[in-house]
């Protein structure tokens, strides 16, 4: 059973509102990061715009570019590349696209989108409370489509984002995190807050980018789902207990967040992002040239 938030305006479930303000009954009720982060008492406070845009069209890359690309995965190439339309012409883009047989490619885009529309949600919110003198920022990356040309791409679609400077990793999805820079404490808080402004819904990790003077800029970010709603990279239940049994709150925590009770590590912490597999290498159960039944 959910409610919505007289406050913030957010529909969220029974368990983000201490039992004293549900009990206040619809139109009423606030949601506890309302009562506890104080931000929306304040009459300064205003929603944050935590979006990096393309605000750009068109990009190019050379193809000595996308046969040496900058970084590749298990299952997709990275690229750089230059805006030459919009207002970012002239400045650096980064390119992500699929290997030949990447088997989830046709849900990868829906599912990244939806990842970063969820992690921009949470970053504003975030944002509001005004923990730390700096905004973060989310990279959101447009669906392009590689024009004709001279590469083996030509009329493959890419994920097309302004470039990060100074890229480093601050936490992963299994539960690792690196808190020795104090940016690296506030990505654990991040996501810390994640789960208790959601009900314990989601987690918001695997969190990567760059330090700038006035911000810090993320990409690809991992969100950990209840029921997995997140592709291969969303670690769902298991995912949040492991995260959280390496959690240890900090300075940037606050002490009304929830989180749960006795998390257990079901994957082993590591920097890499960890991917749950849909599918085991089988083999033939019978002799060659033989019939399998129909």
């Amino acid at each position: 059973m959910g409610r919505v938030c007289a406050s913030c305006g957010l529909d969220l479930p029974q368990s983000s509102y201490t039992a004293n303000q549900f009990n206040k009954g619809p139109g009423v009720s606030r949601c506890a990061t309302c009562v506890h982060g104080h931000y929306s008492d304040n009459p300064s406070a205003r929603p944050v715009e935590s979006g990096r845009y393309n605000i750009s069209n068109k990009a190019t890359v050379k193809n000595y570019d996308l046969e040496n690309p900058i970084a590749q995965g298990a299952f997709r190439w990275v690229a750089k590349g230059t805006y030459v339309s919009g207002q970012r012409t002239g400045q650096a883009c980064v390119l992500k696209w699929f290997k030949t047989g990447a088997v989830f490619s046709a849900d990868y885009f829906t599912l990244d989108i939806k990842a970063v529309d969820k992690a921009l949600e949470i970053v504003n919110r975030f944002n509001q409370l005004g923990i730390v003198n700096k905004l973060i920022k989310i990279n959101v990356p447009g669906v392009w489509t590689f024009e004709d040309g001279d590469n083996q791409w030509s009329g493959q679609k890419v994920l097309t984002e302004p470039f990060i400077q100074h890229y480093q990793k601050f936490n992963s999805n299994s539960g690792w995190n690196d808190d020795s820079i104090a940016w690296g404490e506030v990505m654990q808080a991040l996501s810390h807050f994640s789960y208790h402004i959601s009900g314990g819904y989601y987690v918001l990790c695997d969190l990567q980018g760059g330090i700038y003077q006035r911000e810090v800029v993320l990409s690809d970010p991992v969100v950990l789902s209840r029921n997995r709603e997140y592709g291969v990279t969303d670690l769902g239940p298991e995912g949040i207990s492991s995260f959280f049994s390496q959690h240890n709150c900090n300075a940037y925590c606050r002490s009304g967040w929830t989180k749960p009770a006795n998390p257990i590590p079901h994957f082993r912490p590591i920097p890499g992002t960890t991917m749950i597999r849909h599918s085991v290498p089988t083999r033939h159960s019978r002799p060659v040239r033989t019939r399998y039944p129909g």
